[in-house]
C-alpha cells in the first residue's frame, strides 16, 4: 500500500511502538503538537508527556489490544479521538492514534 497519503492527511496521525516510543506522525499531528516539539516529538517517549492516569489507559489499550474511542471539544473543536494497537503480521507493535476533527452535529445512519 502506497502510505504517501498520510503525510497531508487532515487528521493527525501519531504512531508509537510498544514501549510508547513516538516513531511517527504526519503533518497535521505535527501541527497538533507543534508547542510539544511538533516532528521533534519522534523518538521521545510519550509516556513522559501524559499524566499517570492516562498513561495507565495506554498501557491498558496495549494490554487488552482494544481500541479506546471517544470525542472531546478543545478550542472550540470536536474531535474523535481513536487510539488503536497496530499490527504486524498479527503480532502487536504499537498503537496508533486518529485526531479527526468532527462538526458538532454528526448525522446518524443504520444501515
Amino acid at each position: 500500500m502506497n502510505s504517501k497519503w498520510i503525510k497531508e492527511f487532515p487528521a493527525a496521525i501519531t504512531i508509537c511502538d510498544t514501549n510508547g516510543i513516538i516513531t511517527g506522525m504526519n503533518e497535521k499531528s505535527a501541527s497538533v503538537f507543534e508547542n510539544d516539539g511538533g516532528y521533534d516529538l519522534i523518538g521521545k517517549n510519550m509516556f513522559g508527556c501524559h499524566t499517570d492516569a492516562l498513561n495507565e489507559k495506554i498501557k491498558e489499550i496495549m494490554n487488552k489490544q482494544k481500541p479506546n474511542v471517544y470525542t472531546i471539544e478543545k478550542n472550540g473543536k470536536k474531535k474523535l479521538i481513536y487510539q488503536s494497537p497496530w499490527f504486524e503480521n498479527g503480532e502487536m507493535k504499537g498503537l496508533v492514534e486518529l485526531s479527526i476533527e468532527i462538526p458538532f452535529e454528526v448525522p446518524h445512519f443504520i444501515r
